[in-house]
């Protein structure tokens, strides 16, 4: 009696491919659209709104000096964004880039949707994190001694390997969203980053320069010039992780799929 199970490459997986695929094209090629003030309305919500994940962090953190118990408290910043429609940086790799292979915007489209984003991020977050402060200023230590931890580590592989990891699980996490109808499911998918995030101390640009700001404004003898000594290898370590381990791959799983939408365009 022959095998009668479906292939695992099989028509119908192929279709639900195709139909995420469309889906993250299309998604991507709104964003690139975007004109430049959306763009930074869009990254300055998402500065403010990632804040309740750090707010949440620290008040755990302060109470329990559990960096694990706290990552699960951060996973809320990623609700808000995901619930509220605003965007960190590093949540513009996968689908961006998908849209740009397609032939559904332009590279200047997706340099100024970078620059924007991760512009208006930092601006949202140094605000949030200055009303934190003001707000619990029982937190001060905790908050220096998590902004420390960052630019206090010395720049080498292990460093670089933390900020990669941290661009393939962001990248990771927004792909899991965006291949599910679920919202449950999106929750938990977000929850999952915000605790992989934060938990593991991963060394992402956006929210851990929160945690830094946060630091420098509690009197930490943190300078801005050290911030961006750790920020620049950080942004490019998260650009590495969310483009070639997560973005990339996925484009050559469907390259017909890219092919094909490029003849059409």
């Amino acid at each position: 009696m022959s095998d009668q199970r479906p292939s695992s490459n099989g028509p119908e997986v192929e279709d639900e491919l195709e139909e995420h695929f469309d889906s993250v094209v299309s998604e991507g090629e709104e964003r690139l659209g975007r004109a430049t003030s959306n763009v930074l309305v869009t990254g300055l919500f998402g500065g403010l709104e990632v804040g309740l994940g750090v707010m949440g962090y620290l008040a755990v953190l302060h109470q329990t000096d559990d960096h694990l118990l706290a990552g699960i408290a951060f996973g809320i910043g990623f609700i808000a964004l995901h619930l509220a429609h605003s965007e960190l940086f590093t949540e513009n790799f996968l689908m961006p880039i998908a849209a740009l292979a397609a032939k559904r915007g332009t590279v200047l489209q997706l340099v100024k949707l970078w620059i924007g984003t991760l512009v208006a991020n930092l601006v949202g977050g140094w605000i949030f994190m200055w009303l934190v402060v003001q707000a619990f200023p029982q937190w001060k230590d905790t908050l220096i001694e998590s902004g420390t931890h960052f630019t206090e580590a010395p720049f080498g592989l292990q460093s670089i390997v933390l900020a990669v990891l941290a661009g393939s699980t962001i990248t990771l996490m927004g792909r899991m969203q965006q291949g599910t109808d679920s919202e449950p499911a999106k929750l938990v998918a977000a929850v999952a980053g915000g605790f992989l995030l934060a938990g593991l101390q991963l060394f992402h640009s956006v929210l851990d320069s929160l945690m830094i700001f946060g630091a420098i404004q509690a009197g930490a003898p943190i300078t801005y010039l050290q911030w961006l000594a750790w920020f620049w290898y950080t942004v490019l370590g998260n650009v590495v992780g969310g483009v070639v381990l997560v973005t990339a791959l996925r484009l050559v799983r469907t390259r017909r799929l890219v092919s094909d939408r490029r003849q059409e365009a």
